[in-house]
């Protein structure tokens, strides 16, 4: 699958989810904490390759998603993503371990997730501030942008590895 999405920063995540509330969104997931952590080889090919290989737990709940590296885009984070359910968490870090492959970062936040239309808006809180993380086509994001009074110019292509190793919360090949 193709995954488009963009951030924004905001202050108000309750003024933001308000918003959203009153132009239709529908909450699919109440806020909840999610541990991620990242792998890779010893030898670093996937952050070589910009590609990325994520275990994310929620409650008892895991998910493994693969993400390959970003295709070009100036305002839109845009790449492959293949994910599917993991029953044993535990098992799963296992195999990855089997394979050769080692944690190498991890980070926490909380997560709200809402829909509007065809377009996923998750309202995250973690370690370098809150922000809203839209998913979905192009024409959608920026529909949805204007339609919160949010400028074309607040919209953030990182993830949050890269802005926490730049706030100086966690080292690349480090924890968060």
């Amino acid at each position: 699958m193709l995954e488009i999405e963009v951030k924004v920063r905001t202050d108000d995540l309750q003024a933001v989810r308000d918003k959203l509330a009153g132009l239709g969104a529908q909450v699919l997931q109440e806020r909840h904490r999610e541990e991620n952590t990242l792998y890779d080889f010893r030898s670093g090919e996937l952050t070589r390759r910009k590609q990325a290989l994520r275990l994310r737990k929620r409650g008892r709940r895991s998910v493994l998603t693969f993400k390959g590296a970003p295709h070009p885009s100036r305002r839109f984070k845009v790449r492959q993503e293949f994910e599917t359910e993991v029953r044993d968490n535990k098992e799963a870090r296992r195999i990855l371990k089997a394979l050769g492959l080692v944690a190498i970062f991890d980070y926490v936040k909380h997560r709200t997730v809402l829909r509007i239309g065809r377009v996923r808006v998750c309202l995250d809180e973690t370690a370098v501030g809150n922000f809203l993380e839209i998913e979905g086509e192009r024409n959608r994001i920026t529909a949805l942008l204007k339609s919160l009074g949010i400028p074309g110019r607040a919209m953030i292509k990182r993830d949050y590895v890269q802005m926490l190793i730049d706030a100086g919360r966690a080292k690349a090949g480090g924890t968060a």
